[in-house]
């Protein structure tokens, strides 16, 4: 049986992080053997180096917080955050075109990002902000997805109005079907949140208050930072 850190992207995107903060963000990732780190570009190359020898993947967003740049800066970014070492990324999708039924520039967005990160052996997660959309349009995100080849649908950015809800685990699980991850990202600060994400189908887990989480599964105290908004 896996361990709850095994499904943890232990993440920190707050913009005021300091390298010494995302220092000790891949210490505590090494310490725990979380799935991944989840930080900002600009902390990737810092990141790959101090887990150059472990499991831990280095993960990225792209297009974040919002979704709105061009499909090419958003292959860019993957592209750049790729070879400074990300092995991961988590790019959101263009959310108002979803919303107006753009579907075909939705397709082509997702698709471009999926491809350079697969061209490169990375892995892309689509962050669909569940908080935005209807479930007519959760539906045709994670359809999209799943169509463009992605790895994961994820809910969350954790920047927006909400976060992940068991309900759109169940929703997002029930699309995609059991050949793709699915993310829950945004609020997840307790065992018992972590758990009722991942018995809704949940693959991985977004959340800065990882250690918190682990300590709890382990019925110890915890005297790591409080929680980082994610």
């Amino acid at each position: 049986m896996n361990t709850v850190a095994s499904y943890i992207d232990h993440t920190l995107l707050k913009p005021e992080a300091t390298p010494e903060q995302i220092t000790q963000l891949c210490a505590e990732a090494r310490e725990y053997t979380f799935a991944s780190v989840c930080v900002n570009p600009s902390h990737v190359t810092l990141c790959a180096a101090l887990l150059t020898d472990t499991q831990v993947a280095v993960c990225t967003v792209v297009g974040f917080p919002l979704g709105a740049t061009t499909t090419e800066m958003k292959v860019f970014e993957a592209q750049h955050a790729i070879q400074q070492g990300a092995r991961e990324v988590d790019m959101v999708l263009a959310i108002g075109h979803l919303k107006a039924n753009a579907d075909a520039y939705v397709l082509h967005d997702i698709q471009s990002v999926v491809e350079v990160a697969h061209g490169n052996g990375a892995i892309c997660k689509i962050i669909i902000e569940t908080a935005l959309l209807t479930d007519t349009e959760k539906q045709k995100a994670c359809e999209l997805a799943v169509q463009a080849g992605a790895d994961f649908v994820k809910t969350s950015t954790g920047f927006s109005s909400g976060g992940a809800t068991v309900e759109d685990i169940q929703l997002m699980r029930r699309v995609v079907g059991p050949q793709i991850g699915v993310k829950a990202s945004g609020g997840i600060r307790t065992l018992e949140t972590t758990q009722a994400m991942i018995a809704a189908g949940a693959t991985r887990i977004g959340a800065s208050a990882g250690v918190q989480i682990v300590h709890e599964e382990r019925g110890i105290g915890s005297n790591a930072p409080g929680d980082t908004g994610y």
